[in-house]
């Protein structure tokens, strides 16, 4: 499709002629059916609420259209919306726009949707199995002609998916603010998503999938990879008895994928499961996977070998999580590192596979026979968890992923707590056998002290423009590096090994983007100087910034990114929502808020922001007071939770900013404590 054809269908919105329905595509990889949840007259109002996106002379017939893909599929997308264009993360100008903050975040989404990245792309699903941009095809459309048509003194709103329009605002104002899944707190259980999804009103937005700030797995490769590397050191006696331990886990999905990636770049042998055989086959293909095998007996001699030899290489278990685990424990196979990374914050549509089924048994019975589908899903995760057990009193370390493996896990039965939790599902008072890897790893050695997923794409997707901010960052952290304490040295030291080997590592999936753990400092001077030489012509078009919501003040999720936090506040949710609102007044271009992500609905609250630079004063402002929030916000709640690494790193922020005065928490002796009468 020329050009101009393309900019004219993003112009035109939603047609008032109707384009042809669309062939079901078989060999595209499709969300699963949802399950069966409204009676009928939720299903005569879910019509209703899909209709109103048209003209009434196409309602008579959109409507049979709209039931039978909601009795089909369980959601109504309007599959016949969907353009003809390819959609990828086009260059910048490509996008018809009257402001160069919108047409970035056209090129953002667009990567979010790009078959390459997305993992459910007709069904407009980016990762998690229902991590979603857009609850259908019309708000796609109507979204894309929202931002082609805004000016700088409006501000798109969107409410979980649904444009709801543009309004008349300010040039420092958000371009566009995005809110998805807020429900109110006792419409909050997984049923309750699945049934107001199905009806049209709301949409799990992940993470970084609702908020246009995906970067194909890349985004998580770094962060994998600085977990699993810290995982190994936690069980060698040096850096190079290190290489070559190996790691079990599983899932090769959006997010996940990322793990064989990672452990390889880290020196480790690395095997993970995937039952989806189109997601080991997208691994494979982009090079993230280097070996794939359908049978054990053959895959088990070769990790002996390349254990033997210590060999830094991928290899993809194509089969059930748990077949492998127990014939591992059968065989007394010696174990390094154990995780799981299935989508298991959706454990009922989709997220993790029940042993002793077919793929597709289970995608059939999780739709006609959910209550069964759930049983076979718990039965598996005891055995699951069984093997785990068997292998950690082998000396396995093993650490929760944040998925929601321990919380599934210990709500099925199985033997994972320390202690019973206080209540009935694991929840308060619930003390889990295994730590997660944010209390073990990421919290005190990266989110204390301000570390995070800090991130930006190049919108001309222009690999040289990549290349000259991978050079940019690279020279800035070496300058950090001459005179940082003594504390963030390993951290820094990591990331400049990290950035240095960006572009040898192939990291590339859809958008020109990259990912840098780096702190307050760090994010702040690297932003500067990529405005800085976009300005001068250097880097050919605006850089976006962005970060996973996966951060230090991003996200309050008690079974995750905040699980280190021990002062009882990690079940609120002040955080999040006071780094959302934060961000919008200090400068970001655009701002989201969502319930659920990585852990599940109901589980999480996350806050995130795409800020766009385009070499001006104005972004160099906007920048150094937004980054500085971002990060800082976050220190400050830690350090207030007592946690003594956030507490160094406010102390220390607080010396070089005059104008930042945070309350510090003074310190109980713990006999005091311990000596009262209860």
């Amino acid at each position: 499709m020329e050009l101009k054809q393309f900019q004219q269908h993003i112009l035109q919105g939603i047609p008032s002629q109707l384009p042809s329905a669309k062939t079901y595509e078989v060999n595209i990889n499709h969300a699963p059916k949802r399950k069966a949840i409204l009676n009928n007259e939720e299903k005569k109002l879910a019509i209703q609420n899909a209709l109103r996106y048209f003209e009434q002379q196409h309602h008579a017939l959109l409507a049979k259209e709209f039931i039978e893909e909601l009795n089909t599929y369980g959601r109504i997308y309007m599959y016949r919306f969907r353009p003809d264009y390819k959609i990828f993360a086009r260059p910048i100008n490509d996008y018809p726009h009257q402001s160069i903050q919108a047409a970035a975040i056209m090129h953002m989404l667009s990567n979010n949707l790009d078959y390459a990245v997305a993992q459910h792309p007709h069904e407009l699903i980016t990762y998690g199995g229902n991590g979603a941009v857009f609850q259908n095809w019309a708000q796609y459309l109507l979204t894309m002609q929202y931002l082609a048509t805004m000016t700088d003194e409006q501000t798109l709103v969107l409410y979980s998916g649904h444009p709801m329009g543009l309004f008349p605002s300010h040039k420092d104002a958000p371009r566009v603010v995005v809110t998805n899944g807020m429900m109110i707190p006792n419409y909050s259980k997984p049923d309750d998503w699945e049934k107001f999804n199905a009806l049209g009103v709301t949409q799990y937005g992940q993470m970084t999938a609702g908020s246009f700030m995906y970067i194909g797995p890349q985004g998580i490769v770094h962060g994998t990879c600085i977990t699993v590397m810290n995982a190994a050191r936690k069980v060698s006696k040096s850096e190079e008895d290190r290489l070559g331990k190996l790691f079990v886990t599983c899932g090769l999905g959006g997010m996940s994928g990322a793990q064989p990636k990672a452990a390889k770049i880290a020196g480790l042998v690395s095997v993970t499961a995937e039952i989806n055989p189109k997601a080991v086959h997208t691994r494979q293909s982009q090079g993230w996977v280097d070996e794939v095998y359908d049978n054990l007996d053959l895959l088990i001699p070769r990790i002996k070998k390349a254990t033997a030899a210590k060999e830094a290489v991928s290899l993809a278990y194509q089969g059930n999580v748990v077949d492998l685990w127990e014939r591992i424990v059968k065989e007394d196979m010696k174990i390094d590192v154990g995780s799981d990374q299935t989508s298991l914050h959706n454990p009922w549509a989709g997220g993790y596979y029940p042993v002793g089924l077919s793929l597709e048994e289970s995608n059939e019975m999780m739709a006609s026979n959910p209550d069964k589908f759930k049983t076979h899903v718990q039965e598996t995760l005891v055995r699951h968890a069984n093997a785990i057990n068997t292998l950690t009193k082998q000396g396995m370390y093993f650490f929760d992923y944040g998925n929601a493996f321990l919380l599934e896990a210990g709500r099925a039965g199985a033997d994972i707590y320390k202690e019973l939790p206080a209540i009935k599902g694991g929840h308060i008072g619930a003390t889990f056998r295994y730590n997660s890897y944010v209390q073990d790893i990421l919290g005190p050695m990266c989110f204390d002290y301000g570390f995070g997923p800090f991130r930006w794409v190049c919108t001309s997707a222009d690999e040289n423009d990549l290349r000259k901010t991978d050079e940019i960052a690279l020279h800035v952290l070496e300058e950090i590096y001459k005179t940082a304490p003594n504390e963030i040295k390993p951290q820094l030291n990591d990331n400049i090994v990290w950035i240095r080997d960006a572009m040898k590592n192939n990291l590339v999936v859809g958008s020109q983007a990259r990912i840098l753990y780096a702190d307050s400092e760090g994010r702040v001077k690297v932003a500067e100087a990529i405005n800085k030489a976009i300005a001068s012509k250097e880097i050919s078009a605006p850089v976006v910034l962005g970060r996973d919501h996966h951060d230090v003040s991003g996200t309050d999720s008690p079974y995750r990114e905040t699980s280190n936090i021990y002062d009882g506040s990690k079940f609120t949710a002040d955080m999040a929502v006071q780094n959302f609102v934060g961000d919008s007044f200090r400068g970001a271009t655009w701002i989201s808020l969502h319930n659920g992500g990585g852990v599940g609905w109901g589980e999480v609250i996350n806050g995130g922001f795409g800020l766009v630079l385009d070499g001006s004063a104005d972004a160099d402002r906007r920048l150094k007071s937004m980054l500085f929030w971002d990060v800082n916000n976050g220190i400050a709640r830690r350090a207030w939770a007592r946690n003594k690494e956030a507490n160094f790193a406010i102390k220390r922020e607080m010396e070089r900013t005059p104008n930042l005065k945070v309350t510090i928490a003074n310190l109980v002796d713990e006999n005091i404590i311990n000596s009262l009468s209860l």
